[in-house]
């Protein structure tokens, strides 16, 4: 069972990973920014073990907006520098994003995040509402330790996670890359994606990608979701092999959002863990619906 619930939460948080460039005008060790394209700001936060390389279509399909792609530290071969050591990854990391939003596009900003992405959104729009404007979550739950156990609490998941984070970090290098790619095969069911898919996600800093996880699995947003006052959109999809029917996914996903006032709630029909790469035009047309009511939009130049 834990090695059954282990395979679909792993499936639910790793994703693709390439380096990027900094942006020359902010300086973190946990993050770096690039931007492009001009009009409102839109920050596209990707998933644990992934890079900006994941919204690349959405970019090319939905211009008119100044997209801020962030890198996580640690993924996509990309140096660790703050995120290495111990220590949670994502929470410092939402500090660091929300930092970023105050310094460089000193206003509210559109996020969209997509897995670990979807819970750093959720940190920073709880955390630091007036750096928000509205936020799309793809594909997380709130609380990713409810998936093991009836009734999880924080502290009943301690272990599992623990236990999980020794297994990533303790595998061997076979044993690793054996089990990458059994995870990609059920995330993307886009055949031709996996390879890179696979490629990116073994040169990630296994130590930082097992700490983000473990941090995940013991991180209960719920309570938070209070504190969210903007427009939120959830897309979500049933995983490939998970033992759970669509109406189940969609009662467990109404009762994790309850405390999230007017969340819409939307299951992407047809695809894995990375939406965007297998129903990219339902994505794009998902996410400009959702960014068309942003205040002012195309007025930046």
């Amino acid at each position: 069972m834990l090695r059954r619930n282990f395979l679909i939460a792993f499936t639910l948080l790793f994703g693709l990973l390439a380096p990027v460039h900094a942006q020359a005008q902010f300086r973190s060790d946990r993050i770096s920014v690039t931007t492009t394209g001009s009009g409102p700001d839109v920050v596209l936060i990707p998933g644990l073990g992934s890079s900006p390389r994941v919204w690349e279509g959405l970019v090319q399909a939905l211009p008119g907006y100044r997209y801020h792609l962030v890198q996580v530290k640690g993924f996509a071969g990309a140096p660790s520098e703050g995120n290495a050591g111990d220590g949670p990854v994502a929470a410092p990391v939402a500090e660091e994003v929300a930092r970023y939003i105050g310094e460089a596009i000193r206003g509210p900003a559109a996020i969209v995040g997509h897995s670990m992405g979807g819970s750093i959104g959720m940190m920073i729009a709880a955390r630091h509402p007036e750096r928000v404007s509205r936020l799309m979550i793809v594909d997380m739950f709130p609380f990713v330790g409810a998936m093991f156990m009836p009734n999880a609490t924080v502290e009943s998941v301690r272990p599992i996670g623990a236990q999980i984070r020794g297994s990533i970090e303790s595998s061997s290098e076979e044993a690793y890359r054996q089990q990458i790619t059994g995870t990609i095969a059920s995330m993307v069911a886009t055949e031709s994606m996996r390879e890179r898919a696979f490629q990116d996600s073994v040169t990630s800093d296994r130590n930082v990608s097992a700490r983000a996880f473990e941090e995940l699995i013991v991180t209960d947003l719920r309570p938070e979701l209070r504190n969210i006052r903007v427009p939120t959109r959830v897309l979500y999809v049933t995983p490939r092999g998970a033992p759970l029917t669509d109406a189940q996914l969609d009662e467990y996903y109404r009762l994790s959002y309850a405390n999230l006032s007017g969340v819409q709630l939307q299951r992407v029909a047809g695809s894995a863990h990375f939406i965007m790469y297998d129903q990219p035009e339902l994505f794009v047309q998902e996410v400009r619906n959702f960014l068309s009511a942003i205040p002012g939009r195309g007025e930046r130049g």
